[in-house]
């Protein structure tokens, strides 16, 4: 059987790690009280809570070369086979990281096959994928058909982001200082999607509603209006505030799965508490 393994930013809820047989590598979160290792170390509701007051913004880094081979060695104790979905790696080192463990592992093992897909994604549009393929690999597809359907769900889904605030995306990098000033005078909401692999500025909102119904219409771009999907409600300590796409979604779309997903710390540092969003794909059996 294949094994899918991914990386923590996918950020996909741990009852569906554990009922698909996920293998997840995790990235890592340095803060002033240490390295926590991402979804493992401190409970994101814990760490979101502390965040809000950390006298210094936390930084993050991603898994080791090493770390990925880890996490292959122990997928290879119960399968003939490997796929790796990983975070874009036009954003992030994890895709590096996974492809240079490939490497190492054919050195241990020629004989286990393994591919990694790079997803161009972030979040739950790369969750999908994961939960996808995994799917697919629990109905016995062969490796081959297991990674051409992640490619493919991560190809077809759309992710949209956002806050009250640019500070965090400022903070992180993610964004210019003139810019984030911009947004702070003009209190405007942005809207952040994926753009060549890359978090980007898609649009602007002046008020939460507004960038909701704005991100539901930037979906609406991207999958047809009345198609069937798979949405996640995605957030960052904001529980509550994600439940305002539902409807939105529902008015324009048939959503046959439902998921909701907190953000890993490893992503929120850089969208920071308050961040909702939604990550959909179109509704295709594995």
């Amino acid at each position: 059987m294949v094994t899918v393994v991914t990386d923590s930013c996918a950020s996909v809820p741990e009852p569906l790690v554990q009922e698909l047989g996920i293998e997840v590598v995790h990235y890592h979160v340095h803060t002033v009280q240490g390295t926590y290792r991402d979804g493992l170390d401190m409970p994101a509701d814990e760490f979101y809570t502390w965040v809000k007051t950390a006298p210094e913004w936390p930084t993050t880094a991603n898994p080791s070369a090493g770390e990925y081979l880890e996490v292959y060695r122990r997928a290879a104790e119960r399968s003939d086979g490997i796929v790796v979905i990983s975070i874009t790696g036009t954003g992030s080192g994890g895709y590096q990281s996974a492809m240079l463990a490939k490497r190492l592992l054919a050195q241990e093992m020629p004989d286990l096959p393994i591919e990694v897909v790079d997803t161009q994604q972030v979040a739950m549009a790369h969750g999908w994928s994961v939960i996808q393929a995994a799917r697919a690999a629990l109905q016995g597809l062969s490796l081959p058909d297991v990674a051409e359907l992640a490619r493919k769900v991560a190809a077809e889904a759309f992710v949209g982001f956002t806050n009250d605030t640019l500070e965090y995306l400022q903070r992180g990098g993610r964004i210019s200082k003139v810019t984030g000033m911009v947004g702070s005078v003009l209190s405007i909401k942005p809207i952040i999607g994926m753009r060549g692999g890359m978090p980007s500025p898609l649009s602007v909102a002046r008020t939460r509603a507004g960038a909701y119904r704005r991100i539901v219409s930037l979906a609406l771009n991207h999958i047809a209006e009345g198609s069937t999907i798979r949405a996640a409600l995605m957030h960052v300590a904001a529980r509550e505030e994600v439940e305002k796409f539902r409807p939105l979604l529902e008015q324009s779309y048939s959503v046959v799965e439902w998921v909701v997903a907190q953000l890993s710390p490893a992503l929120g540092v850089h969208s920071g508490p308050g961040t909702v969003g939604i990550g959909i794909i179109p509704d295709r059996a594995p």
